[in-house]
């Protein structure tokens, strides 16, 4: 990942978004104009290639999102709510969350079998929903040696 980024820049810019979300919402009492899909995920996943340094995967990569420098495959979520939803079970899941004004925190990072055996019945969309709180508390039971590195705190 490259270490020219003004990540400062970058936390304006999403703040931004998260403005705007707000406005909007505001504007029209009754819709959600919550950010996610493609906008939200390539956030995360640059995000976390920047504080564990990973190689991120081509956009749309089936599978994973990045890999690690130890050789795992990693996917990536962010979330400004209160969960998550997992396609498949991942080798290795890295969970972000970032509020609005932030920061960025890291909710679960380990084995993808620990919150794919605790998620969700999967649903019409093919995935299986498991909220922040689990995975917060299923985050401590992963032991230090299965977690990736910090290299860098959450830039924004």
């Amino acid at each position: 990942m490259s270490e020219d980024v003004d990540w400062a820049q970058v936390a304006i810019l999403l703040d931004d978004l998260y403005t705007a979300a707000d406005r909007l919402e505001r504007l029209f009492p009754g819709r959600k104009f919550t950010l996610d899909g493609h906008l939200v995920g390539s956030i995360g996943e640059v995000t976390a290639a920047y504080m564990f340094d990973l190689d991120l995967n081509p956009a749309s990569t089936l599978g994973h999102d990045a890999r690690s420098r130890d050789g795992r495959n990693v996917e990536i979520k962010l979330t400004q709510g209160r969960g998550v939803a997992i396609r498949h079970e991942p080798e290795h899941l890295i969970v972000l969350h970032r509020p609005m004004g932030g920061p960025m925190k890291v909710i679960f990072n380990g084995p993808g079998a620990i919150p794919w055996a605790a998620s969700g019945n999967m649903q019409k969309n093919g995935q299986r929903p498991i909220s922040l709180f689990r995975l917060s508390f299923l985050s401590n039971e992963v032991a230090d040696h299965d977690r990736l590195p910090v290299l860098r705190e959450p830039p924004v």
